[in-house]
């Protein structure tokens, strides 16, 4: 395999399993400094030497960090910024969907902590070294099921109520919004912002230690021939991640290399800029609450 990323420094998270873990293979057979978060240092460390041993590459790091918590998520952020002083990819895909919404650590729906709040939290604790890195990318995993999400900024981040996949639905209807007001903010620099879908891919995908429910897991059974494997799965977020040919992308919604139009409310440009500054009050909040 060619080793065209030797010099570039990729962070990705949920890279323990799934599409995940056959992107963070991709990166380190092609030669790149990679750091993979996961939640579980037994596991994430048991990925790390699979992967070293795959590939040869020595360049690889662990990072434990809870994307539930929003403290240890800046905590680990703090953490790679005293390793490295750019970013070339940023990867947010570590995610979950649960059974019946739950309440986190940090009083906010678990779904929606973990599938958005996280990747906001770690994208601009980082946007220092990606503002300055040349060429830098940040890449976020959504879904298709975003055009059944619906997102409310004064309910949304602590409703209890309604279906889990509602909830996951909603948090990847986030994950574009966010998308799209973080390439605004990016304006000026080199760096790019765009989110994706996978598609069903045959992955554990699941509750972050949560059973998925009954009708959900007949689902999953039914659909698991036809589904793709992790890295057919993965290959839009590679594509994103190091091609030449996505550099020009900016603030788009993918699907198999090509954007797409994703729902009405997740091309709403106020709501995007208003979830990215009540996402900000969020965040301060668990800050101040820590302090």
């Amino acid at each position: 395999m060619s080793q065209d990323l030797v010099g570039k420094v990729i962070l990705i998270t949920g890279a323990t399993d799934g599409i995940g873990r056959a992107a963070a293979m991709d990166f380190a057979k092609r030669g790149a400094t990679l750091t993979i978060v996961g939640r579980n240092r037994e596991k994430a460390e048991q990925v790390l030497a699979e992967l070293r041993d795959a590939s040869g590459n020595q360049n690889l790091d662990v990072l434990v960090c809870d994307l539930s918590r929003m403290a240890d998520v800046k905590r680990a952020a703090v953490a790679f910024k005293t390793k490295h002083d750019r970013l070339d990819v940023l990867v947010n895909n570590a995610g979950a969907t649960f059974k019946s919404p739950t309440k986190g650590p940090d009083g906010f729906e678990l779904t929606f902590a973990l599938n958005h709040l996280a990747y906001f939290q770690l994208t601009t604790s980082l946007l220092d070294l990606i503002r300055k890195t040349p060429g830098a990318r940040v890449v976020s995993t959504s879904s298709a099921m975003q055009t059944r999400g619906n997102l409310d900024l004064h309910k949304t981040p602590t409703s209890l109520e309604g279906p889990g996949w509602r909830a996951y639905a909603t948090s990847k209807l986030a994950n574009i919004l966010f998308t799209r007001e973080l390439q605004r903010r990016l304006s000026g620099t080199t760096a790019t912002a765009n989110c994706f879908e996978p598609g069903m891919v045959r992955t554990r995908f699941g509750g972050f230690g949560s059973d998925l429910g009954v009708l959900q897991n007949v689902v999953y059974a039914l659909a698991k021939p036809f589904a793709k494997s992790p890295e057919q799965g993965a290959d839009s977020l590679i594509w994103l991640a190091t091609s030449p040919e996505a550099a020009a992308l900016k603030g788009e919604f993918i699907s198999n290399r090509r954007p797409v139009a994703p729902s009405k409310q997740a091309i709403e440009t106020k709501l995007a800029a208003d979830l990215w500054t009540l996402s900000e009050k969020l965040c301060a909040e668990v800050e101040a609450r820590a302090a």
